[in-house]
C-alpha cells in the first residue's frame, strides 16, 4: 500500500493509525479501505488524470460477497477471494491436505453462489514451510482442490507458491459469471420481503467445538448413531458444501432481493445485510432450521441455537425474497431446501422473536480482531 506519489495513502495511515486505540474490528477496517478506493476512483477518473481507468465497467467493489465487473457479451464477471491461515482457519492435526484444499475452495465458491453466480475459474496461491513442502501435503491439498473444482466445473488457470516461516498458507480467487444485471448484492432488500436460509445451521461450530475436544475424523466403518453424528458435525466444519446450485438459480431467475453466505454466524451475516439494504428484521428463532446431529450428542454444554445464530463457517446462503416471488421458489435445488425464518421490516434493528420474548440480536459471529 505504498504510493510516492501524493497524499493519499498518508493520510489512509493516519485514520489507520488513530483507529487503532478502539480495536476495530475486519469490517470497520474493510469500510475504510472501501472508502479509500473510492478515493482512488474518483481521482483516477478525473479528466486531468493521466491515469483514466475503465471504472464505469465496475458495477459493484468492495463490500460485497464478490466484485462484480460489467463484459460487453450477456454476462458480468464476479471476482471472490479468500484466505486460509494455519492455526487461524484450520490446523493441520484437525484435517488432512486433501480437506485443506477442499475447504480453500468451497469458501470462495460459497461468495460466488451468494452474488447468484456461476463459477467458471480459480487461481490458487499457496505457502508452505520448507519442512511441508518436503512431504506429500501440496499433492494432496490440490487432489482435494481439483475435486471440487471438477465437481462444479471450474478450471484452475494461475496461482503462485512461495515460502512461509512456518504455517500454511492458502489464498484462493474465484470467478464466476453472472447474467448480466443478474448478480445479486447485499443492498436490495426491502421492508416487507421473507428472509430464507438454505441447508441447516450450527453443524461446522459444533464441529469446531468437537475438535476442540480431541474429537478426530475416522474411517469409514459401523457407527452408533451418535458417533455418525459426531463424524457428519466435523465434516459440515472440514468440508463445506457450498451452494451453487441455488445461488445460481436466485441470480438467473432473479428470485431474491438481496443474499450473503453464512461464514461469519447468522447473526452477524443478517446484519451485514440488513445494514447493507437500509432495513431491519425479525425473524422467529423457532423457525431457525439448527442442524439435528447436534441434538443427538447428549452434551449439555452445547446450545444448538447459539451454535445456529452465532456459529459461522455453514456457508449456506442465506437470502431475501419478495411476497410476489414466494410461490416461484422451487423446493430442493441440489437437494438442498431452504427454510423461512422471518421477515424484514421498516425500523432499522433486528429482532429475535424466542417464546414469548423480542430480543434484539447483535453481531456475535466471528471476528479476526
Amino acid at each position: 500500500m505504498r504510493d510516492k506519489k501524493g497524499d493519499g495513502n498518508l493520510k489512509y495511515l493516519k485514520q489507520r493509525t488513530s483507529r487503532k486505540r478502539s480495536s476495530p474490528s475486519e469490517f470497520d477496517f474493510v469500510d475504510l479501505i472501501k472508502n479509500r478506493a473510492l478515493k482512488s476512483k474518483t481521482a483516477n477518473s478525473a479528466p486531468h488524470s493521466s491515469r483514466i481507468t475503465h471504472h464505469s465497467s465496475l458495477l459493484q467493489g468492495i463490500g460485497d460477497d464478490g466484485a462484480v465487473i460489467r463484459q460487453s457479451g450477456a454476462h458480468d464477471l464476479v471476482v471472490s477471494a479468500d484466505l486460509l491461515v494455519e492455526d487461524i482457519d484450520f490446523r493441520v492435526e484437525w484435517t488432512t491436505p486433501r480437506l485443506s484444499g477442499h475447504k480453500a475452495l468451497a469458501v470462495s465458491l460459497s461468495d460466488i453462489a451468494a452474488m447468484g453466480a456461476r463459477p467458471s475459474y480459480a487461481l490458487l496461491s499457496i505457502g508452505i514451510p520448507k519442512k511441508i513442502w518436503k512431504t506429500n501435503f501440496v499433492d494432496e491439498l490440490y487432489e482435494g482442490f481439483f475435486a471440487l473444482a471438477e465437481a462444479h466445473h471450474v478450471t484452475l488457470i494461475g496461482g503462485d507458491i512461495s515460502r512461509t516461516p512456518s504455517k500454511v498458507v492458502i489464498d484462493a480467487i474465484v470467478i464466476g459469471e453472472a447474467q448480466r444485471g443478474h448478480a445479486i448484492l447485499r443492498s436490495g432488500a426491502k421492508p416487507g420481503d421473507h428472509i430464507f436460509v438454505t441447508g441447516c445451521l450450527g453443524g461446522a461450530a459444533a464441529g469446531l467445538r468437537l475438535l476442540k475436544d480431541g474429537a478426530r475424523l475416522i474411517p469409514d466403518g459401523s457407527r452408533s448413531r451418535r458417533a455418525l453424528a459426531e463424524q457428519k458435525l466435523l465434516l459440515r466444519q472440514l468440508k463445506p458444501e457450498p451452494r451453487i446450485e441455488w445461488g445460481a438459480m436466485l441470480g438467473e431467475n432473479s428470485l431474491a432481493t438481496a443474499m450473503i453466505d453464512i461464514s461469519d454466524g447468522l447473526s452477524s451475516d443478517l446484519l451485514h445485510l440488513c445494514e447493507a439494504s437500509g432495513v431491519g428484521a425479525r425473524i422467529d428463532a423457532a423457525k431457525i432450521p439448527i442442524d439435528p446431529d447436534i441434538t443427538q450428542l447428549p452434551r449439555n454444554d452445547l446450545d444448538p441455537l447459539s451454535l445456529a445464530l452465532n456459529g459461522g463457517e455453514d456457508f449456506e446462503l442465506l437470502f431475501t425474497v419478495s411476497p410476489g416471488n414466494l410461490k416461484k421458489l422451487p423446493s430442493k435445488p441440489g437437494g438442498v431446501e431452504c427454510t423461512y425464518i422471518g421477515e424484514l421490516t421498516s425500523r432499522k434493528s433486528v429482532i429475535l422473536l424466542n417464546d414469548s420474548l423480542s430480543i434484539p440480536l447483535s453481531s456475535m459471529g466471528f471476528r479476526h480482531f
